[in-house]
């Protein structure tokens, strides 16, 4: 396997990683009215499950994107 395929798919990752947390903390600024961390300490399964939505379709879009 060559060095430069590794190279451009550690890239990718990290690339994927950054973008992941850049989204996460826009739906952060556009929901005030919800505080996420505190509602995913508190146990609501539905922020979770919310969270959890956003990062696997974030994580569908950005895969489309690089690949």
């Amino acid at each position: 396997m060559q060095l430069s395929v590794i190279a451009i798919n550690i890239l990718y990752a990290v690339i994927g990683v950054v973008l992941m947390f850049v989204s996460y903390r826009l739906i952060d600024r556009l929901t005030p009215q919800v505080d996420f961390p505190a509602e995913l300490q508190r146990g609501n399964v539905a922020v979770a499950i919310f969270i959890a939505a956003i990062f696997v379709s974030i994580a569908l879009i950005i895969g489309k994107a690089l690949g």
